[in-house]
């Protein structure tokens, strides 16, 4: 049977790995809708190769020109956010890969629709946990991982149950400075932290990696997608990037994923769900690789494990503004207008803020949201200054 999918963020390198498996197996999945923020070409190039029934511009000013660009084409060209959360409810699958806040919105309207949704916006369980796995537990609709790391431990689970797990093991790289004394980064210069050794990935996630704060939002992540807490969701630095996370057993037994470093493989796990299918990947040769290594992660060269442990333990809205102060710290950093040990600085002066309380809407959350963001941007111009 063939699976209607719609990518959220087509234009991105999910949305891209996405489209090379979808495109490799035209039998199994029919793409029903193609979404991007506002790269108008690429897009309408994607949904006229892919035969999507729509394409949705975030920006509605964009509007005309995808119109134009999707001319003699059978695609109809849509924008704005009501347009993206309309093409998130009519997919069998929605692979959610907008970056940033402003994928909340679809990825609740598909969850609140009963839609599938393989997640590859951190932000959505970062910010917005709760709102998300309560809409996804009324309407019955299943979450699907597309992090390598989340994806690792839900095909360890089997049945996706957690009732005889000791504890969760996510694994980091240690990103590009894992080695480095904290003098020693923070010298260090926006290309020199967007230089992943193992994974090819965009700016902003590639220096979350570099202060390993995207391991913090993913141990939130893992927290609301599997139900366990903090205390029993550990992080291990893996720097070869082959083992992707484990779980361990109340009998003492360990499982772990393995895989290349590859976000296809996850992906493709996700597009075939239940199932599997077959991909063009690159197989793991053990015997090249030789040696796994394992440390334990250092969280006074890397504050931010330690502030995003400390957001997840206090609730409330301190994840959301943890990921909200941390974004506006990242972009300053690769405007070159703070130094790279300032982003957690920023993010921990931003925290201990007040906190207004758990967001009971996902509208809440966006004022709350809205509101660190221009906290953050006036530390950012003091620092900048």
């Amino acid at each position: 049977m063939t699976k209607r999918i719609a990518i959220l963020g087509a234009t991105g390198s999910v949305g891209s790995s996405t489209l090379d498996l979808v495109e490799a197996a035209p039998d199994r999945f029919d793409v029903v809708a193609v979404t991007a923020a506002s790269n108008v070409e690429q897009l309408a190039a994607i949904a006229r190769r892919t035969g999507a029934a729509r394409a949705v511009i975030a920006d509605p000013a964009l509007r005309p020109a995808l119109a134009q660009a999707l001319e003699g084409s059978d695609c109809r060209p849509e924008a704005g956010e009501d347009a993206l959360c309309e093409a998130a409810r009519e997919a069998d699958l929605v692979i959610a890969a907008i970056v940033g806040t402003a994928g909340l919105k679809p990825v609740m309207a598909a969850l609140e629709a009963g839609v599938t949704v393989g997640l590859a916006n951190k932000e959505s369980l970062v910010s917005a946990g709760e709102l998300m796995m309560r809409a996804a537990r009324r309407a019955n609709a299943t979450i699907l991982p597309v992090d390598s790391e989340h994806n690792a431990i839900f095909q360890c689970l089997g049945d996706g149950r957690c009732d005889h797990v000791e504890r969760l093991i996510l694994t980091a790289s240690g990103g590009p400075f894992r080695t480095l004394s904290a003098a020693e980064m923070a010298v260090k210069t926006p290309a020199q932290a967007v230089a992943h050794p193992n994974w090819s990935m965009g700016a902003k996630i590639s220096v979350d990696s570099a202060t390993m704060m995207n391991k913090g939002l993913e141990l939130i992540e893992a927290h609301h997608l599997f139900g366990l807490p903090s205390e029993r969701i550990d992080i291990v630095v893996h720097p070869q990037s082959v083992v992707h996370s484990c779980v361990e057993y109340q009998d003492g037994s360990i499982l772990a994923q393995m895989g290349p470093s590859d976000m296809r493989v996850p992906i493709a796990h996700c597009l075939a769900w239940p199932e599997r299918m077959e991909t063009a990947i690159e197989r793991l040769d053990l015997p090249t690789i030789a040696r796994l290594d394992f440390e334990a992660p250092d969280p006074e060269r890397f504050p931010a494990l330690r502030l995003a442990r400390a957001a997840l333990e206090a609730g409330g809205s301190a994840p959301a503004r943890l990921n909200a102060a941390n974004e506006v710290a990242v972009a300053a950093f690769l405007d070159e207008r703070i130094g790279f040990a300032d982003i957690a600085a920023t993010v921990e002066a931003v925290l201990a803020a007040s906190d207004p309380g758990a967001p009971q809407s996902i509208e809440q959350l966006l004022e709350i949201d809205a509101a660190t963001r221009a906290m953050t941007r006036e530390r950012v111009a003091r620092l900048a200054a």
